[in-house]
């Protein structure tokens, strides 16, 4: 095959990463929304109808007008959560797993691991592809109305380029950024969730001390809160993804490290060393996309 021709087949590859990715970000910003909408029309639904119950002696018309805010909020809370459902979770984690396919099949030509030394190498790599489209016909839908995105091809002509592009990249600018990103996150929601748990023990304490109906009301929505919080954040997997990125993050360096002492970088340990890279890559996609996938 010409240099054109295999210039050809390797920009295919990059195109197609493009679109499937645009895709699966898609889908999930989908999903994250609508449970962000679920979490917010529940908390809603519980505060509206703490309103509606005490001002519904005082007040009967805006009593009712609260009340039926809050059936409202609780009648389309479930609706919200089907959109970020398993159905729509297992779409977007076979597109993730489709994009994260091309990328990885890109790096290694690129870098001339695996097979890629071979003449018939970019025939392989479209066949490959192929397959990879053909098994995933049923998520094409999703891709419908989008372009590739015009941007470069990843700057690795060899496997030295490929250890500072791929390698060193997904350490220091995704695995380690990614795990103390959801670090945050689950401290954020402990924080939250004592906070919350705080303030009902208070409210009970000034209504059992004091008599004070009204606040007593309010205990129940602090918990229902609290509640849909910690749901809220389990169903993101927040400490999971923590645990996977930092994993992933070690096994990384520890690749890094190897490559670092090798002394014989030889053609057959240069292609295991590539295929080992992106085997650690693709365990950690498949462990937390599955995870998510489970719920």
């Amino acid at each position: 095959m010409t240099q054109r021709s295999e210039d050809t087949a390797i920009r295919t590859v990059w195109d197609a990463q493009s679109v499937w990715s645009q895709a699966a970000n898609k889908l999930k910003l989908s999903v994250e929304r609508a449970r962000l909408t679920a979490l917010a029309l529940g908390i809603a639904a519980a505060t509206l109808g703490t309103v509606a119950a005490q001002t519904m002696s005082g007040n009967p018309s805006v009593g009712r007008a609260f009340a039926a805010a809050a059936a409202v909020a609780a009648g389309t809370a479930p609706l919200m959560a089907q959109r970020g459902g398993p159905g729509r979770l297992s779409d977007w984690t076979r597109l993730r797993a489709v994009s994260e396919a091309f990328k990885a099949e890109a790096y290694a030509y690129l870098a001339g691991g695996g097979a890629q030394h071979s003449p018939g190498a970019a025939d392989a790599l479209l066949g490959r592809v192929a397959q990879y489209r053909a098994s995933s016909v049923d998520l094409s839908h999703y891709t419908f109305g989008l372009a590739a995105v015009a941007r470069p091809l990843p700057a690795v002509t060899d496997p030295g380029s490929y250890v500072e592009h791929r390698l060193k990249a997904q350490l220091t600018t995704y695995y380690r950024p990614k795990a103390e990103l959801m670090h945050r996150r689950v401290r954020f929601v402990q924080r939250l969730e004592f906070l919350l748990g705080g303030l009902g023990a208070l409210m009970a304490g000034v209504s059992g001390v004091y008599g004070v109906e009204a606040v007593a009301a309010w205990i129940a929505v602090a918990a229902s809160v609290s509640v849909a919080v910690a749901a809220h954040s389990t169903a993101q997997r927040y400490a999971y993804q923590q645990l996977e990125f930092s994993r992933t993050a070690q096994e990384l360096k520890r690749l890094l490290e190897r490559w670092e002492q090798a002394i014989d970088r030889n053609p057959a340990f240069v292609d295991g060393f590539i295929t080992e890279c992106e085997s650690v890559i693709s365990i950690q996609n498949e462990a937390w996309m599955i995870r998510w996938t489970l719920g």
